[in-house]
């Protein structure tokens, strides 16, 4: 059964989230003190969280920011808020997902399922160890190594770079990226998997691998053997 740890502050939507995603076999904790979110993330240890931006105390942003520096896990946001930017937001801290209020339940179940199935499914059935560029990467801890250093990247990232090593120096569509990245790619938005690409980019930069992740105007991307300097 996985766990789902929900941060929501409505009240009236987060017994309706809960008692929903419990009918479907989830096992779904709800943060009652909004003083003590990290400490009930660590003791809740969950497979997927959903958090609202608008909270008491801090925003979503805020937290996110805190789980991400501790922990990978799938993390959806809920908002009423339609701003671009706080799309952009959410991807840049490394949300895997951003459902806009009021959204249709069904929509709501099917982005967990596939996040789910995509995070835990390729966790374990891709548990070897890839070399590229010289640096190692472990499937299963999401982590990039090399001589300058590791770095661990979020689902996402590990995913698209994955899928682009695959394809051997040829070009993977944009098309094809969000299919894989979202089952559901009706509701993904281009500029998303730009900003995945992106943070991809910099965290590969880290360790000397950034410009190894080639644009192809038109096309999509390709991890490149050639250098772009």
């Amino acid at each position: 059964m996985f766990r789902i740890l929900l941060i929501e502050d409505d009240m009236t939507l987060c017994k309706e989230i809960h008692d929903r995603l419990t009918s479907w076999s989830y096992d779904v904790y709800r943060i009652k003190d909004f003083n003590h979110v990290m400490q009930e993330f660590t003791s809740v240890k969950p497979d997927l969280v959903i958090i609202d931006i608008q909270l008491p105390k801090f925003d979503g942003f805020h937290w996110c920011r805190m789980i991400r520096g501790h922990s990978s896990v799938p993390i959806i946001f809920l908002s009423s808020r339609d701003h671009p930017t706080d799309i952009v937001m959410s991807v840049q801290l490394g949300a895997d997902d951003y459902i806009q209020k009021p959204f249709h339940f069904d929509i709501l179940v099917a982005k967990i399922q596939a996040i789910l199935r995509r995070v835990y499914n390729y966790n374990t059935e891709n548990v070897e160890l890839k070399t590229w560029r010289s640096a190692t990467i472990d499937y299963q801890k999401n982590t990039v190594t090399n001589n300058q250093g590791t770095i661990e990247l979020s689902k996402n990232e590990i995913l698209i770079l994955k899928l682009l090593i695959e394809h051997n120096n040829k070009i993977v569509s944009r098309e094809e990226l969000i299919r894989s990245l979202w089952d559901d790619s009706r509701f993904v938005s281009d500029n998303t998997l730009t900003v995945n690409v992106n943070r991809l980019r910099k965290r590969l930069k880290e360790i000397g691998l950034g410009g190894y992740i080639e644009t192809k105007v038109g096309q999509g991307y390709i991890a490149s053997e050639k250098v772009q300097l």
